[in-house]
Order: structure tokens, then sequence, then C-alpha cells
């Protein structure tokens, strides 16, 4: 059985092919990637109108360039797998609605995703996946949630962040460092020249007994850093404050996700989503987790933003199940806002 995946919740137009054998694994076939962050760079973030644009004018050409790489023809896909929510109404709507209208003219069946799920599974596609059950720390754009995963649909939160997710506040805090857009990026390379203990930034809820996340604060102490700093820091000074504000947000996740493993006992730990792909964080987790014998899986760094290839993988292990909502390719809906608990 052959997958065809359209992801388009945001700012990254991915289209990937799947297949499912009769036994074992499914296997990553072609995929092809669009981001748009050049576009939205000038804008200071995503500009949903000019997203919404994108993915019209990419989606096929994409498509177009995956099954060249697979060597197979359109009519050759089984099923089609598209992102319903959540995510940008106009965005979703587009990968929603190329994927359906698609399926109606080839008569197969549709597969709406959710895109937190297909985060979570995108390990499943690296060299060294996962086995379950384990703990999911997902970081990926607005969420940072602690799951316990026992298999494909069986999520139990663990925690969650009561207000900004680590993803907004690596972004907010590199905007108010004048870093450009996205700014999660710049601020972890400019972290890379700081000392991470030249300002004492909070760590909040950090010792609350509880695997959730707290990351306003955090936000705020680096505002207050910036204006101490005056109008014209030094390069310096701006590495330290990155440096420093790094160290804050990789403590917390990793003290988190230490505090979820105890608690359900679990030595298996995956990491998933966009802030998934953080050498910091990578480095302290390994270091961390190996002293308790725990294994610590990651996706592929290329799978760890928004990509075709987790949708069309989240929707063959459901096929592999009998877990998928087959649909034929007619009327449809996207969900901006789903909770995964509810998938």
């Amino acid at each position: 059985m052959l997958v065809l995946g359209f992801e388009s919740s945001c700012d990254e137009t991915g289209v990937a092919l799947v297949e499912v054998p009769a036994a074992g694994a499914p296997q990553l076939r072609a995929q092809a990637l669009h981001s748009q962050i050049r576009m939205h760079q000038a804008y200071g973030g995503v500009v949903p109108e000019l997203a919404s644009r994108d993915h019209i004018r990419r989606v096929l050409p994409l498509t177009r360039e995956v099954l060249s790489q697979a060597q197979v023809a359109l009519s050759d896909v089984d099923v089609i797998a598209y992102t319903q929510g959540p995510g940008l109404a106009g965005a979703l709507l587009v990968g929603a609605g190329v994927a359906v209208a698609m399926a109606a003219a080839l008569n197969k069946p549709t597969v709406g995703v959710h895109h937190l799920e297909g985060h979570l599974l995108s390990p499943f596609l690296s060299v060294d996946p996962p086995e379950f059950p384990f703990v999911a720390l997902l970081v990926s754009g607005g969420h940072t949630q602690l799951m316990r995963v026992d298999d494909v649909g069986q999520y139990q939160m663990l925690g969650e962040t009561i207000d900004d997710a680590a993803g907004e506040a690596f972004d907010k805090s590199a905007k108010l460092l004048g870093l450009p857009y996205p700014g999660g990026p710049h601020l972890a390379r400019l972290a890379e020249q700081g000392d991470p203990t030249a300002f004492d930034l909070p760590r909040p809820m950090l010792k609350s007994g509880k695997p959730d996340f707290s990351f306003a604060g955090l936000k705020t102490a680096v505002l207050t850093q910036v204006k101490r700093l005056g109008e014209v820091p030094t390069e310096q000074q701006k590495a330290d404050l990155a440096a420093s504000t790094q160290a804050a947000i990789v403590e917390l996740l990793l003290r988190k996700s230490l505090l979820a493993l105890k608690e359900t006992g679990l030595k298996r730990l995956v990491v998933a989503g966009g802030v998934g792909a953080n050498r910091h964080l990578r480095e302290q987790l390994n270091a961390a987790c190996a002293k308790r014998q725990i294994r610590v899986h990651y996706p592929e760094l290329s799978l760890c933003t928004d990509n075709g290839a987790m949708i069309a993988m989240a929707a063959a292990m459901r096929l592999q199940r009998g877990m998928a909502s087959l649909r034929p390719g007619a009327g449809f809906e996207v969900r901006p806002r789903w909770t995964l608990g509810a998938a």
C-alpha cells in the first residue's frame, strides 16, 4: 500500500510517499519540502494569507517531484493523507482541498491526520526507531507537552505548558534581542558564542513537583535584561543573554522530562518537534538519560520541522492497526484547534 501525505498547517509545504508493507514497519519512499521562511522574514512572523497562497503554488510541483523520486504514477497511490489540524485554517484548507480533490479524481480514500501525532510518530522514520511504550516530549510550535505513549492513538497527557511554549520562548526572546525570523535557530547559534551563566534568569515551575511548564515569566525576565543593557548592547552581551536564555529553557525541558520518566517508570524517551533539533537540548538529554540508562530517540534533523513524511507515516501506522478512518474523496473539514487526545 502506498500512502501519499500532504502537510500545509503553517509555513512549510510538505509532500511525501510512504509504503506500507504486508509485514514490518512503513518505509519512506520519497519526500519534498518547501519552506516559506524567506517570504515571511520581511514581516517578522508568519502572515496567514501569504502562507495559504504559497501552499497553492507549491503543492502540485512538490507532488510531481515526490512521484518522480519514487518512480511511481499517481494512479499507483492507494490512500491520500493530509493534515486536518491543528494549524492555520487557510493553510490547512489548501492541503486538505488538494488531497480530497485528488482522491475524488482517483476514486481513492483519504485520511485526516493530527499534526501533533505526525510529530509524535516522526522518530519511527529514523534509523533508530523507538519501541512502545515511551514518554514523549513534544516541543512543536505553540505546543510543549509530555505524554505517555503506549501505542498509536494511546496517549496520556502527563504535563503541558500553562502559558507560552518552549518554541515561543525561543522566538520571542530572539525578537527581543533583535534577531531575525525565525528567531529560535538564530538564538541557538548566537548562544554558542555566549556564557550561559552570565545572566541569572528564572526557571518557572522548576520545583513544582509536576511535569508542567511555564515560559511566560522567562520571556519577561529576558525583556527586563534587554532594557538594562541599553539601546546598543555589545555583541558579547547579546550572546551571553542568548546563552543564558537557552540554558533556562533547556533546563526546564530536561528536568520535567526526567520527572515524567520517574513518575511513569519508563526507560525510553522520544523527543519530537522543531525544538528537538536544538543541539544543546540533545546534548543535555543524552547525558542525563545515559546516567539513568534511559534510551532517547529523535527524528532525523530534516524531519524535526513540519513535513509530509510525518503525516504519511502517521496515516500508515494507523492503517496497519486498522485505526484509520478512511473516507471517500468527497466533503471534508479542517480543525484549526484540535487537541491530540481527541484524535
